[in-house]
């Protein structure tokens, strides 16, 4: 399952592995789009469905992000799954249309403050973490944007590309396609330090917005009361995936740095985001009622 359209993160990763590990599992893996409410109608099907391990989630930061942001949930994004196996993490870039004279992430700021309400930025959805990303920075920046929300990342970056949104945050999966498209002007990498697959760019913290950092990481989630058996099952066929080169080659192109962890080790990450994600919705002041 992947809780956004297709053309998104998840999605576009989803579709790079699952053949490969329905042959490690010795089963058919169908990667199916269930969006809406940022990620959580596909998120909330997969919460009940049954634990048997026939259905999985393809999660990423959105999903611990929605237990600070939505006021209300039908399930919990820690208590009611269990994290089967990580794939790896991957980075955002602030992107912002051409038609935007700022040539930098600080004049972009200067030109938000000097132009208050007047730009906006589209994102992947209410929740998402295009949205969160965003949201994030403009609070640690002390700029007022209007957030404009689709249905998937590819949605948002065609709105900027277009000239119809002035900003986005994607993730390395969505962006790096248009590292040299005229259209958009890259100005920063959202990581802790400059990303590998665009070393010449900045980081936002680098570029003057203290502080500010946002990655995501990249797993497949079950439900809570599925068979410990099962869950390493499905760790033990990712690892073997990710040691595979036609695979790895496949991350890289989409800007994933891979890394396997254990069940219990990706489990305590987890937990750890969800905290670190509570605390990014703090400063936000992004809501969802």
């Amino acid at each position: 399952m992947v809780p956004f359209a297709a053309g998104g993160v998840q999605d576009i990763l989803a579709r790079a592995i699952n053949a490969e590990l329905g042959a490690h599992l010795g089963r058919s893996v169908i990667v199916e789009n269930r969006p809406g409410a940022g990620n959580t109608i596909g998120t909330a099907f997969v919460a009940k469905a049954p634990p048997d391990g026939a259905t999985l989630i393809l999660a990423a930061a959105s999903h611990t992000i929605s237990g600070s942001l939505y006021s209300k949930l039908s399930y919990h994004p820690i208590n009611d799954f269990t994290g089967a196996a990580h794939i790896g993490t991957v980075d955002y870039v602030l992107m912002i249309s051409s038609a935007v004279s700022a040539k930098s992430t600080s004049e972009f700021v200067a030109y938000a403050k000097a132009n208050p309400g007047k730009l906006n930025y589209a994102s992947a959805g209410n929740g998402s973490a295009t949205h969160l990303s965003m949201a994030y920075f403009a609070s640690l920046a002390g700029i007022e944007l209007v957030h404009v929300p689709f249905k998937a990342t590819g949605e948002a970056i065609n709105e900027v590309l277009a000239g119809r949104a002035h900003a986005v945050i994607a993730a390395n999966i969505g962006a790096l396609a248009f590292a040299k498209d005229e259209r958009v002007r890259m100005l920063a990498a959202t990581g802790p330090k400059r990303s590998r697959f665009l070393p010449d760019l900045p980081t936002v913290a680098e570029s003057g917005v203290n502080g500010y950092v946002f990655d995501s990481w990249l797993g497949l989630l079950v439900p809570a009361a599925t068979p410990r058996p099962v869950v390493e099952q499905i760790n033990a066929a990712m690892q073997k995936l990710l040691s595979e080169p036609v695979i790895l080659e496949r991350l890289a192109k989409q800007g994933i740095e891979p890394r396997a962890l254990s069940v219990d080790a990706f489990n305590a990450l987890l937990r750890e985001d969800f905290a670190r994600m509570a605390q990014v919705v703090k400063a936000s002041g992004a809501r969802i009622d």
